[in-house]
């Protein structure tokens, strides 16, 4: 899969779940949950234990059914083993050039993480896919839109701070698709095993995401 069929399948999902938990091994189920409900990309963190044997895990138990990406991945040796293990794009919170470089040269979708017009400016000419807008509950949606106003032509993927309350308005200010974490895969669900939940929440986030690129 290149570079530009994994953004397609981003853009069309709308939303990358950010998961995270305390153990991996809780992880697959969550993944499932997420799939059920419509969410097929996901974005397991290196806040997880043993991040990158979840990654494979996930990988195999979901197959073509999910598209898995590494998330909070701050440096070239941790891109290199969530690669290898299945990963097929990679989430900063900032700019690393050797992060960037190494996806290009594995044809690995990368997406650092900016905030002002110069840091996104230079995450796009250093190589970057999609531009992480983090964090994006700092300034909202408004910040957003006063971005792509200059900057129409670089894929903005807002994390942080997205919700079902705001989520309509992230996408109406221009994001490609919306990092969504805590209010998606609740802490509360993930620790008590509540796949339902994360079911319908993804759902819904999957409902207000088509509603308001329609609009």
């Amino acid at each position: 899969m290149s570079q530009q069929e994994t953004f397609q399948r981003i853009h069309s999902t709308g939303i990358v779940a950010v998961i995270r938990a305390e153990r991996g091994e809780q992880l697959v189920p969550v993944a499932h949950a997420l799939v059920e409900g419509g969410v097929d990309v996901l974005e397991v963190t290196y806040t997880v234990p043993n991040a990158t044997e979840v990654i494979r895990q996930v990988t195999q138990a979901l197959g073509d059914r999910a598209l898995i990406g590494a998330g909070t991945v701050l440096d070239q040796q941790t891109a290199e083993e969530a690669i290898r293990a299945g990963a097929r794009f990679i989430v900063s919170p900032c700019v690393n050039r050797d992060v960037i470089r190494l996806c290009r040269r594995a044809n690995i979708l990368v997406a650092p993480g900016a905030f002002t017009p110069t840091e996104v400016v230079s995450a796009w000419d250093a190589g970057a896919d999609v531009v992480k807008i983090f964090p994006s509950d700092a300034a909202g949606p408004k910040h957003l839109k006063a971005l792509r106003a200059p900057l129409p032509h670089i894929p903005m993927m807002p994390t942080g701070g997205v919700s079902l309350e705001n989520a309509a308005d992230v996408i109406r200010a221009g994001a490609c698709a919306l990092g969504v974490g805590g209010s998606l895969v609740t802490k509360s669900a993930v620790e008590t095993g509540d796949t339902r939940t994360i079911t319908n929440l993804a759902q819904q986030f999957v409902d207000v995401v088509r509603a308001a690129r329609s609009e």
